[in-house]
């Protein structure tokens, strides 16, 4: 029997998905902005204009293509119930060892 039947699997819904990567889209591409405008104010020779227009265009690509790439993976991940429980599993683990040893060691004792 698996122990997976041995635990309630709470999954992410799908808005919850949504908005954590909307979240973590946020942050990420404001840092793909910043590195940008660096690497583009620091190697060129272009206008500050055009700059601003060629660092918001990689961002706003990065934001849509890496938005849906992480839902997708995040809904992938949802439903993989692997390293989910990994605490329970170990204490249990834990537990059994330690019952192990003390009736081993009450076994011993009795001969």
């Amino acid at each position: 029997m698996s122990q997976i039947k041995h635990y309630d699997i709470e999954k992410d819904s799908p808005t919850r998905s949504v908005l954590k990567a909307i979240s973590w889209r946020l942050i990420a591409s404001g840092s793909t902005f910043i590195i940008s405008f660096t690497i583009f104010t620091q190697t060129t020779e272009t206008a500050f204009g055009d700059i601003i227009g060629a660092v918001s265009l990689i961002t706003g690509v990065d934001i849509i293509s890496k938005l849906i790439l992480y839902y997708f993976h995040e809904r992938l991940w949802t439903n993989i119930v692997w390293g989910k429980y990994w605490r329970k599993q170990a204490a249990r683990r834990r537990v059994r060892r330690i019952k192990k040893i003390r009736k081993t060691k009450n076994d011993d004792s009795l001969h």
